[in-house]
């Protein structure tokens, strides 16, 4: 896709402050399109922004996506600085504990599902009427191979990745003759930040499991994203695609 044609469109990155989130929103700023980092991080986005190509619009925003007051002021907050929001990826995430799931607390446990799945229809019901209402839109949301497979000792995780897929599959359907695609992308492990939340064990288990025998870059994965972004996707809808170094197996 060229950079021309993503010229004048606005995309809502969540959890862009670093990781996968950070090297999405660098490549779409990349290809000419404005962008609004979602955090709840500040001095993170402060120093996200410093970092990311000169040219398109950046609007850094400390946003709480698990509170919708929030979510629905930074929604309009970005409309009113870049004018629309015609991508949203929700990325933001957590790990959470390692733990069995009769040794997590319901804290422990709610925090997960409340950060990875309650988030994400947060930010989709807040942002989906406006590019309903514009007839374009593409919105992606990070899921995991954990929400196919169920890792050991992430319940949370597991649980709460499984149900963005299943969000994705039925608003890709509610939205399949909008204009508005909905897809997902369910890397395996990536080198991100979020690797510091699990035990050593834990990220063993997760590469002994990928036959490439190494974790992702988080600019593989921002380089799906950003097709699943442009005008070059538009026959899929409702899907989940796999970057796994060759985990995957359905």
């Amino acid at each position: 896709m060229s950079e021309q044609s993503q010229l004048g469109r606005a995309a809502v990155v969540t959890g862009a402050a670093r990781g996968i989130g950070f090297a999405v929103a660098e490549r779409l700023v990349s290809q000419g399109m404005s962008c609004a980092l979602w955090d709840i991080d500040q001095a993170a986005l402060d120093e996200a922004v410093a970092k990311l190509p000169k040219g398109s619009p950046v609007l850094p925003l400390a946003v709480d996506i698990t509170d919708p007051k929030s979510v629905d002021q930074a929604t309009a907050g970005t409309v009113d600085q870049l004018g629309s929001i015609d991508v949203l990826v929700n990325n933001a995430g957590i790990a959470g504990v390692s733990k069995t799931l009769w040794e997590c607390s319901i804290d422990e446990w709610r925090q997960v599902i409340e950060l990875d799945l309650i988030a994400v229809f947060l930010c989709c019901r807040a942002v989906v009427p406006r590019m309903r209402d514009r007839g374009w839109g593409r919105i992606v949301n990070i899921a995991s191979i954990a929400g196919k497979e169920g890792n050991p000792n992430a319940s949370h995780y597991s649980a709460a990745k499984s149900g963005v897929m299943g969000l994705t599959k039925s608003l890709g359907k509610e939205l399949a003759e909008s204009g508005v695609l909905v897809n997902a992308v369910a890397p395996a492990v990536i080198e991100t930040e979020i690797l510091r939340q699990v035990s050593a064990e834990h990220i063993d288990y997760m590469v002994s499991k990928i036959p490439m025998g190494r974790v992702g870059q988080p600019r593989e994965v921002a380089a799906l994203v950003a097709w699943l972004c442009s005008d070059e996707c538009s026959f899929s809808t409702g899907a989940v695609y796999d970057i796994s170094g060759g985990r995957a197996t359905y």
